[in-house]
């Protein structure tokens, strides 16, 4: 992980975190100045991490299974290092801290944090305090084993006191951080951690540091096995004195068994002669059972399908060792109707069209499609002309005034051809029996002037010779 600022390049470190190493790369670019230089705080930080190895060690002599636990508080004092970006022009020092937290189950917790950290700037050379205090919500992967890995993430108020080249001064600021961690746990009661964080505030410009950091976990109030009861010794024996000889039992008369019951019900209690109905019937505390007429032996319980000619009186007969039972159900039966005889209607004489007639059918305007509705009156005029074979004669379309002559004219011999080609096709006329003439609005049969009278103009007209 790095990051740049955006005005110069300037990556920050990355933590790097194996067994007993932490090494910070992607420093190389920084100023000199900024990696620590001073022997005596070199050396203060090397003691420190040793005597953190120290107990790490000392403590793996009483390993156990161990894992984060839920409804615990903990303490970890925690030391390492903290990388501040370029625009802050202050060099990377050794970090101290203190965490207390508390774990609301085994995966999900919470830290308070302090950390103080002496530093320089690189252009003034002044000494200045950083001091860092808020919190992180932790959430843990595999609470339960010894390695637990975690991500972090909370808020904090960032404090530098002393002369900065940010002239920032010892005005608080808040800062937003994330980052992760790894716990590992020697016992119950001790665990090594190691943390890196991303830290972001602002100060008149966005500002960025990053805090690396190994510690201790103590978590606080370990468990006490629970003490094993003190068993009492144990009683003298006593001397027992026989009891007396046991009362005769009592002679158990047994109940007797149950009377067996039955129920029999049939499933329409009406049927028309030919038609079957379900007959069915339970029995408790029975052995066998018998239904009459014509069924016979049964299974205790059950349902059959039944067609009876006539009306039935069902018994069934149930016996157990508690005595006998029986049920009857009537299902009638009644006879078909008499088959109802249509009247054979005589078939309709066909439309006599051998005088000039007009067919009751209309368009959509400017259209000449035949709608569905009007094909029972086309129907009329082919049951006419298969009637009378030798019958033959034209089609004549008929427009109203409204519109040009020549658009009418047209629009009628269209009407008049869909007509004489609907009759061909669908009642296999043959063609030269029938022709097609449009006349447009020459032949009017009413007023124009009126809509009633231009709708009777708009008109289809049979005219055939049945010679």
């Amino acid at each position: 992980m790095s990051f740049k600022d955006t005005n110069k390049s300037c990556p920050l470190p990355i933590l790097y975190i194996g067994t007993g190493v932490i090494r910070v790369t992607g420093i190389n670019h920084l100023n000199p100045d900024t990696i620590i230089s001073h022997p005596k705080e070199e050396q203060t930080l090397r003691k420190q991490t040793t005597l953190l190895i120290a107990g790490a060690l000392l403590a793996i002599a009483t390993t156990a299974s161990a894992g984060n636990k839920e409804e615990k508080f903990s303490l970890s004092p925690v030391v390492g290092g903290i990388t501040f970006d370029g625009k802050q022009h202050l060099q990377t020092r050794p970090v101290y801290g203190l965490r207390l937290g508390y774990n609301f189950t085994d995966a999900f917790g919470v830290e308070g944090l302090f950390d103080y950290a002496y530093t320089k700037g690189t252009i003034t050379g002044n000494n200045v305090d950083f001091f860092r205090y808020g919190g992180d919500l932790l959430y843990h992967f595999m609470p339960e084993s010894n390695f637990v890995p975690y991500v972090a993430a909370g808020y904090a108020a960032v404090n530098f006191k002393g002369d900065t080249a940010t002239n920032s001064a010892a005005r608080p600021k808040g800062a937003f951080d994330y980052g992760a961690g790894l716990k590992y746990f020697i016992n119950d009661s001790f665990a090594l951690r190691a943390d890196v964080r991303h830290l972001i505030y602002k100060h008149g410009d966005t500002l960025q540091a990053v805090e690396y950091t190994v510690g201790f976990y103590l978590p606080l109030g370990s468990e006490t096995p629970a003490a094993k009861p003190v068993e009492p010794p144990p009683a003298p024996a006593k001397v027992e004195t026989p009891p007396p000889p046991p009362a005769p039992a009592p002679v158990v008369v047994p109940p007797p068994p149950p009377a067996p019951t039955s129920s029999l019900t049939v499933n329409p209690g009406k049927i028309t002669k030919g038609e079957p109905a379900i007959l069915a019937w339970t029995s408790q505390n029975a052995s066998k059972c018998d239904i009459q007429p014509g069924i016979g032996s049964v299974q205790l319980q059950g349902s059959m399908s039944i067609t009876p000619e006539s009306d039935t009186a069902y018994t069934i007969n149930c016996s157990g060792d508690g005595g006998n039972t029986s049920s009857n159900a009537d299902i009638a039966v009644v006879m078909p109707p008499p088959p109802v005889v249509e009247a054979v209607q005589p078939k309709a004489a066909p439309v006599n069209l051998c005088t000039p007639t007009i067919i009751d059918i209309n368009f959509d305007t400017n259209k000449s499609d035949i709608k569905p509705q009007f094909h029972d009156e086309l129907k009329k005029v082919g049951d006419f002309l298969i009637e009378f074979p030798n019958a033959k004669g034209t089609i004549d379309g008929h427009t109203d005034n409204v519109g040009s002559k020549a658009s009418n004219l047209k629009l009628s011999q269209r009407r008049a051809d869909s007509v004489r080609n609907y009759l061909i096709k669908n009642f296999s006329i043959a063609p030269d029996r029938i022709t097609a003439k449009g006349y447009g609005l020459t032949k009017p049969i009413a007023s124009n002037k009126t809509k009633e009278g231009r709708a009777k103009n708009r008109r289809i007209e049979a005219n055939f010779t049945c010679e």
